[in-house]
C-alpha cells in the first residue's frame, strides 16, 4: 500500500516471505483435529475430540440404542450419555466411544471440514480450499484457534459460545508457525483468537496462559468496542477478523506519492480523533474524530500552507486500558494511542458512525489517496518499544505476552525472568529479534 517514501523503502522486504510452503501440495488432505464447543458458561464446558480427520458423524445413545445425530446441531441435553464419534479418512472408517459428564448444550454449529493449510502468510488468508490461519510460536507446546460465527453477538461475554480446533503439532506446524485451513468459513464477520500453552517457567521468561483467549498479532482487523469512549463498553473483549468479501480497494491507475523532498516539507502533527472530534471542526457527527474527517479538512490544511502530516499512532489500541484495573491513571481515557495492541489493524474506532473494522481500514486508506492527491505526504508516528500489555506487576495479557512472552519482550534473566522496562510503560519489545523486527515491524508498514 502506497502509504508514504518512508514506507515504501521497505518494500524489498516482500521477498523473504516467498517459500516452498505456499505450494497448494502442503493443503491437499483433510487434518486431525479436536473440536470443542464452550458454553457461556466456563464451568460448563464439553470437549468431543477426534484423534483422526474431519467429524462426518455423530451418533448419541442415553439409556437406550443410539440415535442418529445431524452433526450440524449439539442438542440441549444434561447428565452423562455415550457419544460415538465416527471419523472417516479415505476408505477407512473407524468409531471412538467416550462417556463423559454432558454438561448443558444450546449452541447450534456446522461441522468443519479441515485441512493442514500452509505457514506463510502469517495471519488470516483465503486459498481455494477455505480460509488458513497461521501463528508463530517458537516456545508453545499447544494451540487451540477460537472462533465466534457471525450469527452469534454475544462476544463481549466471557468466552460465549467460541468453537474451539486444537491443532494437531503433527501436521498443523511447519517450524515455528501453527497453521490450519477451515473449508467453507464465511467470508467476513468472524471473530478468531487462539489459546496458546506452553512452559509455566516465568523464572525463564514465558507467560503462558491457556485460559485467556489471545489477539492473533498478525490479523489485519481488530473488532472490539465500535464506538470511541463508549463508556458503557469498556471491558469490551478484543478479536481478530477478516473481509474477504469486499473488493482490493482501487488506489487507481499509476499511483503517485508526492515525493517532496525531506528538507522541503513542512509538517503539521496531528492526532485524527482530537483533529476532528470538536463540534467547532464543523463537520457531521457521524465523521467527527474519523478518518473521512481528515480528508474534509484538507482544504483547511492546504490553507496553512503545509505539504506533510504526521499523524500520531493509528494502529489498533484500547482506549480504557488504564481503567482495567486499579492504578493512578484509571480515570484517564488514552486518545494518542501509543499502546498498541496490533500493529498491523487500523484504529477500528476512526471509522465514520461506528462502522467497525473493515470500514476503517477502507476510510483510512481513502484518506491516504486523498492527502497524496492533494500533495501531501502522510508520515505516521509509530512506536515500536513497547506495547499495551504493561508489566509483570499489573499485566494486561491480551497477545504477544500470551503468545511468545521470551520471544516479543526483553527479559531480564538476572531477575526470575521479569521483563525488562527499558522504556517507562512497563515492557519493552524485543526489536534485536530478527523475527519481531521483520515480521512486526517493517511488514505493517507494508500491508497496514
Amino acid at each position: 500500500m502506497p502509504t508514504d517514501a518512508l514506507v515504501s523503502s521497505h518494500r524489498q522486504g516482500t521477498n523473504m516471505l516467498h517459500s516452498p510452503l505456499l505450494d497448494s501440495s502442503t493443503i491437499t488432505k483433510s487434518t486431525p483435529f479436536a473440536f470443542a464447543v464452550s458454553t457461556a458458561s466456563t464451568a460448563n464446558r464439553s470437549f468431543i475430540a477426534a484423534h483422526r480427520p474431519s467429524i462426518t458423524g455423530l451418533k448419541s445413545s442415553k439409556e437406550g440404542p443410539s440415535d442418529n445425530i445431524d452433526p450440524s446441531v449439539i442438542y440441549k441435553t444434561r447428565g452423562r450419555g455415550r457419544f460415538k464419534i465416527v471419523s472417516a479418512y479415505g476408505r477407512r472408517a473407524e468409531e471412538h466411544v467416550l462417556e463423559e459428564e454432558v454438561p448443558q448444550m444450546v449452541e447450534s454449529r456446522p461441522s468443519f471440514r479441515t485441512f493442514p493449510g500452509q505457514a506463510y502468510p502469517l495471519g488470516v488468508s483465503e486459498l481455494e480450499d477455505g480460509v488458513n490461519f497461521a501463528i508463530f510460536s517458537q516456545h508453545a507446546t499447544g494451540v487451540t484457534l477460537c472462533l465466534s460465527l457471525p450469527e452469534r453477538e454475544e462476544h463481549d461475554k466471557l468466552d460465549g459460545g467460541m468453537v474451539e480446533m486444537t491443532l494437531d503439532p503433527r501436521v498443523n506446524k511447519t517450524g515455528d508457525i501453527w497453521h490450519i485451513c477451515i473449508e467453507d468459513l464465511p467470508q467476513g464477520d468472524v471473530l478468531y483468537g487462539y489459546r496458546v500453552d506452553g512452559p509455566r517457567g516465568w523464572h525463564q521468561g514465558h507467560r503462558f496462559d491457556r485460559s485467556i483467549i489471545l489477539i492473533d498479532p498478525y490479523a489485519k482487523l481488530i473488532e472490539g468496542r465500535r464506538v470511541f469512549g463508549d463508556s458503557s463498553n469498556k471491558m469490551a473483549k478484543f478479536f481478530g477478523t477478516y473481509d474477504f468479501s469486499s473488493l482490493p480497494f482501487n488506489w487507481g491507475d499509476n499511483y503517485k506519492l508526492p515525493n517532496i523532498p525531506e528538507k522541503d516539507l513542512i509538517i503539521y502533527e496531528m492526532n485524527v480523533r482530537a483533529f476532528t472530534a470538536d463540534e467547532s471542526s464543523g463537520l457531521d457527527p457521524s465523521k467527527r474524530g474519523s478518518y473521512l474527517g481528515i480528508i474534509e479538512k484538507i482544504p483547511h490544511l492546504l490553507e496553512l500552507g503545509i505539504n506533510a502530516v504526521e499523524l500520531h499512532p493509528l494502529f489498533e489500541f484500547d482506549e480504557f486500558e488504564f481503567q482495567r484495573r486499579p492504578n493512578p491513571r484509571d480515570h484517564l481515557i488514552n486518545t494518542w494511542g501509543y499502546s498498541t495492541i496490533n500493529f498491523f489493524a487500523p484504529m477500528s474506532r476512526y471509522a465514520s458512525a461506528g462502522g467497525g473494522p473493515a470500514n476503517a481500514s477502507r476510510e483510512f486508506k481513502e484518506m491516504v489517496k486523498a492527502l497524496h492527491g492533494a500533495g501531501i505526504e502522510v508520515i505516521l508516528d509509530v512506536v515500536y518499544n513497547h506495547t499495551n500489555e504493561a508489566d509483570d506487576d499489573n499485566p494486561y495479557t491480551i497477545s504477544f505476552r500470551g503468545i511468545d512472552n521470551k520471544v516479543y519482550y526483553m527479559v531480564d534473566p538476572n531477575n526470575n525472568g521479569r521483563l525488562l522496562n527499558f522504556s517507562g510503560c512497563g515492557n519493552f519489545d524485543a526489536s534485536f529479534s530478527t523475527y519481531v523486527n521483520y515480521h512486526c515491524f517493517i511488514s505493517p508498514l507494508r500491508d497496514i
